[in-house]
This record gives structure tokens, C-alpha cells and sequence, in this order.
């Protein structure tokens, strides 16, 4: 059987990633090369740039409400835009081993059986990021077209509240304007949603990985004399899941934190203003679609990250549905070693690290 690449799942998020400087070529981090270049003139031009010009402006407005709420609910989404590019960038080399590490043997579906069982997981992250960008690319088009379509581009009225060091109701400073706030919130999003789907695929392939894990300890009765050459394979699968899963969370342990404060202030600021912008408008259409948006980026967070608690709840499950029974008496004995894993993987639900093992071993009434 061929083996299964991960990575192909993936790979027009790691295309979209590079085009905008976020994904360095090869298994390497960034280096002195012009792709480098191109990554920090890009970020600096299209992402720090346009929230400096929104974020002055914003200071500048403080007595208006409507144009603090016009301004602060798009513009806390692109400051985490940016902070998801700084937590990417500095661990480029971590994720770039990531990549090389789930295409390692020991993660790899052992027979057709196992590559169905992963196949929902894929399947349910691809509906995922395909409606994330749905949403995404409504928003966009009613970002950016909202002051034509409503004809108030006659006005010199831009789709975003900026302060600039220049006059931006004169041609050709407007149309340079508006093309360059385009193009920039292009950029932004681009960027947020390549990472959110970047972080959802990363529990996606640990999910998928309890899935695998899972059946190979429901079917180690039927691998005959190889029991203890598979039990000792899945032990080590375990293992390296754990501290795949370990690396993972350092790279979005905050990012998580940051992307449901900003999704809650965002969705509550972009309500309100539907309440003040003309109904039925492409204003109004353009903040319905970035709402969706939005609650589909938190949502996909939530139910990525369930999917991992639900997966390895039910590993302690799979060790006692294998049929321990019909081994053959010539199998060779389990050692103490692995016989203590096993344990550690049936009591995993209860004791979630060795300090609580510990505690319950020694309440125990036979201590």
C-alpha cells in the first residue's frame, strides 16, 4: 500500500501561507534570502502599515463613537492577524519539523480500514476551511466595494477609517488609497485564515492519529505472535502523539486565547454596528458575512480541539476491547515495562499526569 501524505491535505494552505511570506520552502526556517525579504517588506507594508494608519486614526476619533465602532472591530482581528504572524514565524522551525514528524512511519495508517477511519477527519476539516472561506471572501467583496456600490466612492469615501500624512480626497492619492487598503485587508485575511486552518488541521492529524492508535489496540489480537512487537509500536505511537500534541500547543496555546477574546469583542462591536448602518446595504451585508466569519474561525477551534479530548478519552477503551482471551499461551510475556504503560494508557481518563497517579495509588486502601 502507498503510503499516505499528510502533508497533501494541506497543501494549498502551505501555498496560500507562502505566497504571503509565512512558509519558507523546504523543511528549513528562514534564512538571508529574498523570500526572507519579501516576508518582512510584505508584513511590514500590508499588515503593520494599515493597522498604524487605522490605529491613528482611531486615537484621533475618540470623541465619535461611530467611527470608534467602525474602526475597532476589523482592527483588533488584523493586531491578531499580526500576532499569529509573529507566534508562526517564530516557530517556523518547530512546525517545519511538525510537517516531517506526521509523515513518519509510526504515523502513517497501517491498511484501508485505517485510512477510512481518518478520512472523516480530513473530510470534516476540509467543509471547514471551504466555509471559512466563503464567508471570508463575501466579506472581502463587501469590504471592498461597499463605498461603490452604496456610491459613495463620489464622496472620496474609502472602505476603511485611516488617518494618512496626505490629502486622500484628491485624485490619484484616493484611487492609491483605496487600492492599497484592498490589497492590504486582502493580505490580513489571507493570513488569518490560512493559520486558523493551519492550527485546526494540526488537531485534526492528532485526532486522526487516537483514530489510528485506537484501532491498532482493538486489533491486536488478530496480529498473532507480533502482539508484543505492535503493543510495543503502539506504545511508542502514543508517545510520539504526546509530544506531537505537546509542540502543537506551544505554537497556539495564546493564539487560542487571543483568537476567542477578539472573535467575542468583534462579533459584539460588528452587531452593533448593524444596528447603525443602513439594513440591507452591502455595509450591512459586508458585517453579516464577516460575522459568519468569524464564528466559523471560533467554531472550528472548538470543535477540532473536542475532537482530541473525545479521540483520547476512548484510548484506555480500545486496550480492553482487544481480545485479550483468544491470545495463543506460546505468545511471548508482556514485560513490567510495558505492562506499566498499558496501565498508564487505561487509567489515562482518571490520572492525567504522574502526580495524580500517585495520589490515588497511595489513597489506595491496599498502601
Amino acid at each position: 500500500m502507498n503510503r499516505f501524505d499528510w502533508k497533501e491535505t494541506i497543501k494549498i494552505n502551505i501555498f496560500m501561507l507562502k505566497t504571503v511570506g509565512l512558509w519558507p520552502t523546504g523543511d528549513e526556517s528562514y534564512g538571508r534570502n529574498v523570500y526572507t525579504l519579501y516576508a518582512i517588506v510584505s508584513t511590514a507594508l500590508f499588515q503593520i502599515g494599515h493597522i498604524f494608519f487605522q490605529t491613528v486614526n482611531l486615537f484621533l476619533s475618540l470623541d465619535n463613537l461611530q467611527a470608534v465602532t467602525g474602526t475597532i472591530f476589523i482592527l483588533l482581528m488584523e493586531m491578531a492577524g499580526t500576532l499569529k504572524t509573529y507566534c508562526l514565524v517564530k516557530n517556523m522551525k518547530m512546525l517545519k519539523q511538525l510537517m516531517v514528524t506526521v509523515n513518519c512511519d509510526s504515523f502513517q495508517p497501517k491498511n484501508m480500514q485505517q485510512r477510512n477511519l481518518i478520512q472523516p477527519n480530513i473530510n470534516a476539516w476540509k467543509r471547514f476551511v471551504s466555509t471559512f472561506w466563503l464567508f471570508i471572501v463575501f466579506a472581502l467583496f463587501f469590504c471592498c466595494s461597499f463605498p461603490v456600490l452604496d456610491k459613495t466612492v463620489r464622496e472620496y469615501r474609502l472602505p476603511f477609517l485611516a488617518w494618512y500624512p496626505y490629502e486622500t480626497k484628491t485624485s490619484p492619492q484616493y484611487e492609491f488609497t483605496y487600492i492599497y487598503q484592498a490589497l492590504a485587508i486582502s493580505f490580513l485575511a489571507l493570513v488569518n485564515v490560512n493559520i486558523d486552518s493551519l492550527i485546526a488541521a494540526l488537531n485534526m492529524f492528532i485526532a486522526a492519529q487516537f483514530d489510528i492508535l485506537c484501532d491498532d489496540l482493538r486489533r491486536l489480537h488478530c496480529r498473532g505472535k507480533n502482539v508484543i512487537k505492535i503493543l510495543k509500536n503502539s506504545i511508542y505511537h502514543h508517545r510520539e502523539i504526546l509530544k506531537f500534541a505537546d509542540y502543537a500547543n506551544q505554537f497556539y496555546n495564546w493564539l487560542l486565547l487571543v483568537q476567542f477574546f477578539v472573535g467575542g469583542v468583534s462579533l459584539g462591536l460588528s452587531l452593533f454596528q448593524m444596528t447603525i448602518v443602513v439594513p440591507f446595504s452591502s455595509e450591512f451585508y459586508m458585517l453579516a458575512a464577516y460575522e459568519n466569519a468569524v464564528l466559523v474561525g471560533v467554531f472550528m477551534y472548538c470543535w477540532f480541539g473536542n475532537e482530541i479530548e473525545i479521540k483520547s478519552s476512548t484510548l484506555s477503551y480500545a486496550v480492553f476491547e482487544s481480545d485479550w482471551t483468544s491470545f495463543s499461551p506460546d505468545s511471548p510475556k508482556i514485560n513490567e515495562n510495558i505492562c506499566f504503560e498499558l496501565v498508564l494508557l487505561i487509567i489515562g481518563d482518571i490520572c492525567k499526569n504522574t502526580e495524580n497517579c500517585l495520589v490515588i495509588f497511595c489513597s489506595s486502601p491496599t498502601s
